[in-house]
Parts: C-alpha cells; sequence; structure tokens
C-alpha cells in the first residue's frame, strides 16, 4: 500500500510537535533543576555550554567544587536516571576538558558530574557524581 503525500506531511508535522514539545519541557526542567540549586547555594557559571566536543546542561561552582550537570526529564525519575548512556557520558567529559581550557581563570579543587533527574510532576532526583573518571 502506497504512503500519500497527506500521510507523509502529518507524520513530519506530528514529529516536530513532538520534538518542540521536548524541547520546551527540557528548558523548563533547566530552569528547574537552575533554581533549585541556586538556593542550595550553587552558584550557577553557565547554562547550555556549547563547545565542539558536545553541550553541557548546566555548569556551576560551591566553594573549590565545579560541578558539571546533565539535566535529564522524563516520565519517571527512573526512566531519567537510566538514560545516560556510555556514548553520552564521554561526550560530557570531553565538554568538560573543552570548558576547562576555555576558561582557565576557573579554580577549583574538585571536579564532578552530575544527573539531575526532573519527572513529569517536576520532581527532582540529584544523581551526584555519575561519572568517575578524573
Amino acid at each position: 500500500m502506497a504512503v500519500g503525500p497527506d500521510t507523509i506531511n502529518r507524520q513530519r508535522l506530528t514529529r516536530q510537535a513532538r520534538g518542540s514539545k521536548a524541547y520546551q519541557d527540557g528548558l523548563s526542567a533547566e530552569e528547574a533543576v537552575s533554581s533549585a540549586c541556586i538556593k542550595e547555594g550553587w552558584v550557577i557559571l553557565l547554562k547550555r555550554a556549547r563547545t565542539y566536543r558536545g553541550e553541557i546542561d548546566i555548569v556551576m561552582r560551591k566553594g573549590s567544587l565545579i560541578c558539571f550537570v546533565e539535566v535529564k526529564k522524563r516520565q519517571t525519575l527512573r526512566g531519567a536516571t537510566e538514560c545516560l548512556g556510555a556514548s553520552q557520558q564521554r561526550r560530557l567529559f570531553r565538554a568538560a576538558e573543552c570548558l576547562l581550557a576555555t576558561h582557565p581563570h576557573w579554580s577549583y579543587e574538585e571536579l564532578r558530574f552530575d544527573l539531575i533527574a526532573v519527572d513529569e510532576q517536576h520532581a527532582i532526583h540529584w544523581v551526584k557524581d555519575i561519572i568517575r573518571q578524573m
């Protein structure tokens, strides 16, 4: 059975709408996480920090610790905490290397990679030290 142009256009529009909603959900989750971190005494250094090696959602500092944060929004907290794969961990690590090289004025004694999960009810679960490579 052949698929007509109307069907193809509807499928394309449906994918675009899902992608746009996911993007907006991600921005909303990142803002909620940023606000929660600030309330806990963190200083946000960068948001959506882009490098040629990848992007890090939030870079923040507390005392002598710099933390690179990946924010994941899913229907459940469990789903969000389980979706950081090995290739994405490598990308985050490499992006952090680039950021440290381009910001030599950042002084730190410790670096950490955290995952902060957000579910559909806006509950937040913080997984500290999710990548241990340093």
